[in-house]
């Protein structure tokens, strides 16, 4: 446990503090009281094949028996020949684990062990996959139809790009046709991220060489560590997106976000945090009006078609 944890903190931090999946690949298993299996264990590997780059799908899950199996279902159903799936789970309690052991012979990759959240955990995950692009779906969510990662696949044809994002929905945590909120994104202009811009996070995919050169996610952020790595990926560093204009993950309502008023209230504190370590000239109040008045109008919006692709 203190070999995968000291490993991830220092994939955490910065460009300086990367390391090589092949050692984190190692150490898990050599770990003797962790819970694992998948296709990984048993030695078979996929691999990027000419016009068909390994696409890396990460999910990580703490407790998420209710909605794990949609998540999973997701990823399996879509008809992009070339996935890897790794799930990380924090050691759940619940059936989770259970669940994982029945898609054994589908899934590339699962572990179960205790973690320092879910960015910990996504670090973990980013260190195991094998794949050119990356891709995070989170256990509450779900693509939203089985072509996505075809979509996504298309973008990525283009050496010249570094990442692409799409458009999310929000939705009942019970009734997943029900549309609470629609984020809609846009084409990424210099100066986005001062507003309270950022992409939907489940619908960022970017190249593995990024988080090779760049670092993961920085674990100083407990809520907003996704926030601080698309700033330090596509402002600071300037990579190269692209936008695609259509609905790709449902999200279901209830995450660590925007499960209370108070997560909401921490997100945007460390948010600010960052924006006025990187910005001199950086305004709260025209953070907070643009902030309110872009959540307002997610929940006035309606996609006109949500499976337009």
């Amino acid at each position: 446990m203190k070999i995968m944890a000291a490993s991830s903190e220092l994939f955490a931090i910065n460009k300086d503090s990367i390391f090589e999946s092949n050692l984190l690949s190692q150490s898990i298993k050599d770990k003797g009281h962790q819970d694992k299996g998948g296709l990984h264990t048993r030695g078979f590997n996929k691999h990027s094949l000419p016009h068909k780059p390994l696409i890396s799908i990460i999910t990580v899950v703490f407790n998420g028996a209710e909605t794990i199996r949609d998540t999973i279902e997701s990823v399996l159903k879509q008809s992009y020949g070339n996935i890897e799936y790794i799930i990380v789970d924090g050691g759940s309690s619940d059936a989770t684990v259970d669940i994982l052991r029945q898609y054994d012979h589908v899934v590339d990759c699962w572990i179960s062990e205790k973690d320092k959240g879910i960015y910990d955990a996504m670090n973990k995950g980013i260190a195991l996959a094998r794949g050119d692009v990356i891709g995070t779906l989170n256990a509450d969510d779900f693509y939203i139809y089985d072509h996505v990662l075809e979509n996504v696949a298309q973008v990525f044809l283009d050496p010249a790009i570094d990442a692409c994002y799409g458009d999310l929905l929000y939705v009942n945590q019970n009734n997943v046709e029900k549309t609470v909120r629609f984020w809609k994104s846009n084409d990424y202009e210099l100066g986005l991220f001062k507003s309270g811009w950022m992409p939907a996070h489940p619908t960022f995919f970017v190249r593995k060489s990024v988080y090779d050169r760049l670092g993961g996610f920085n674990l100083n952020y407990k809520i907003a560590a996704d926030f601080e790595l698309l700033f330090r990926f596509i402002e600071q560093n300037k990579i190269r997106t692209q936008y695609l204009p259509k609905v790709l993950v449902k999200m279901r309502l209830g995450g660590t976000t925007n499960q209370s008023w108070s997560n909401i209230l921490k997100q945007n504190k460390e948010m600010i945090t960052i924006l006025r370590k990187h910005h001199a000239d950086f305004s709260l109040v025209k953070f907070v009006f643009k902030k309110i008045l872009n959540r307002l109008f997610q929940f006035v919006l309606r996609p006109k078609n949500d499976y337009d692709d």
